[in-house]
């Protein structure tokens, strides 16, 4: 995973308001595997930011899967 890759949330982060399955974008890294990812909604505003750890996140793909 990379800054602006989209991804969303595998686990709620419920100090934060996120719920699983939630969409973002991931800005920076700030540890071996620990991404500061930004939520939007769909106006472009942004609602929250969190440190998230790799392993709660699913990174998502918007072109076809290489065959």
């Amino acid at each position: 995973m990379k800054p602006l890759d989209v991804v969303a949330l595998t686990e709620g982060l419920p100090q934060k308001g996120l719920t699983k399955r939630q969409v973002g974008t991931i800005v920076e890294l700030l540890a071996p595997q620990v991404y500061e990812v930004k939520f939007n909604d769909l106006d472009g505003k942004t609602y929250a930011t969190a440190a998230v750890p790799e392993r709660q996140l699913m990174w998502l793909l918007h072109e076809p899967a290489a065959a």
